[in-house]
């Protein structure tokens, strides 16, 4: 089969690889018909890059028709529609029997000192072959996929593999008072969706990004948009939210952003020299000594209200990160994080997507690309260019 596959920084290919096959009886195989391209994958692109081996299969946001079931698969059968959540999990063990099913127990990486596998994402997280390609494995088959009717086109179903689970889980985590001002860094997919889902809830949502076009997203649904450049020549974000909110600050703030934000040059060139060098010397650097570029994480503690809440749904991989500790326990700040325990969210969004489409999912992708066209994506999708903000695959 055809899958895309990291040969290296900056280097993604579509190659040919076998095709997967039932290795245990809970196992289902599953052909893919839509898998997405998120902005996690980005930081395998270049930033982790020490923990990817070259032919790794990537990709996390899956969905397609069960081709194969093993034989103790009693729920699904061929023919059926399924999503796969990012998240490797057995649905059974202490941490899946309280929600935490990206901690799953069973798929925990121990020997790297993570919590549960991910599909298509590096030694860190499993090394899982991914979903980027035209079938897949998945493991726990009676209770990962989730289940679909057959109703509708793909991306009304697609983006309950990560998409919408992890911006509802971080604006949970928000947890916005009644009435409260919500500001999310980043309008990515990620914080695009978090800003639909705040603007739906009836908060007033404050969107910061430096992308015209991404801005434009989230003001067609309602959101404030903010220009990050703009906001940098009179104050900075943190002020300009003050000013909004009669002095105080947002009552919430969720990054969206994560390790990779702009405005972070010396963490950005520490990286790009880490990423440089073998393996065996870079991944202990990035596990002890790692930093990250962390200025969406500052912009969240400066616009941020005192007794406030920050939600971090963007990825952070740094070990030595400097955190302003003064600033966070005098404004006695929330903080609430974490990989989205997707399938704890799955079947809440699944119910609202059959009768309606409340977050605008149906037109939420900018691009519609065949699979073959996934290297030329990942460039794109990095540079920010020609408007893209979410890509689908179509194997």
């Amino acid at each position: 089969m055809k899958a895309v596959t990291w040969q290296g920084i900056h280097d993604m290919q579509v190659t040919e690889v076998p095709d997967p096959r039932i290795e245990e009886p809970t196992d289902v195989i599953v052909k893919i018909t839509s898998t997405a391209l998120c902005g996690s994958d980005l930081h395998l692109y270049e930033t982790l890059a020490p923990f990817m081996e070259p032919g790794d299969i990537v990709g996390h946001e899956p969905m397609g028709i069960v081709e194969e079931v093993g034989s103790a698969v009693t729920k699904l059968r061929a023919g059926d529609r399924v999503v796969m959540p990012f998240n490797v999990c057995c649905g059974s063990c202490w941490m899946c029997d309280r929600g935490l099913f990206s901690q799953c127990e069973t798929t925990q990486n121990r020997d790297q000192g993570t919590g549960a596998s991910f599909f298509g994402y590096s030694k860190l997280y499993g090394q899982v072959p991914g979903g980027q390609a035209e079938y897949l494995r998945v493991p726990f088959g009676d209770f990962m996929p989730v289940k679909l009717p057959h109703e509708h086109d793909d991306d009304r179903f697609l983006f309950l593999s990560d998409v919408l689970p992890t911006a509802w889980q971080g604006l949970k985590y928000a947890d916005v008072p009644d009435g409260g001002t919500l500001l999310v860094l980043g309008a990515g997919p990620i914080g695009d969706m978090v800003a639909r889902m705040g603007v739906r809830a009836g908060h007033r949502v404050i969107s910061v990004d430096r992308v015209p076009e991404r801005l434009a997203r989230v003001a067609a649904f309602g959101a404030q948009p903010l220009d990050l450049d703009e906001a940098a020549n009179v104050g900075g974000v943190g002020e300009i939210v003050r000013e909004a909110t009669g002095g105080r600050g947002a009552d919430a703030v969720v990054d969206a952003v994560g390790m990779e934000a702009h405005g972070s040059p010396s963490a950005s060139l520490v990286q790009k020299f880490v990423g440089l060098l073998p393996d065996a010397v870079a991944e202990p650097m990035m596990k002890k000594a790692g930093l990250d570029r962390m200025a969406a994480l500052y912009t969240a503690f400066d616009a941020v209200r005192r007794g406030g809440t920050v939600s971090i749904s963007g990825v952070y991989g740094g070990a030595a990160d400097p955190i302003p500790m003064m600033q966070l326990f005098d404004k006695q700040l929330q903080l609430r994080m974490g990989q989205a325990n997707v399938r704890a969210w799955t079947d809440e969004l699944l119910a609202m997507l059959v009768e309606d489409d409340p977050f605008g999912v149906d037109s939420f992708a900018t691009h519609h690309l065949p699979l073959s066209e996934a290297p030329a994506a990942y460039s794109s999708f990095q540079k920010k260019e020609d408007g893209m903000v979410k890509v689908v695959f179509r194997p």
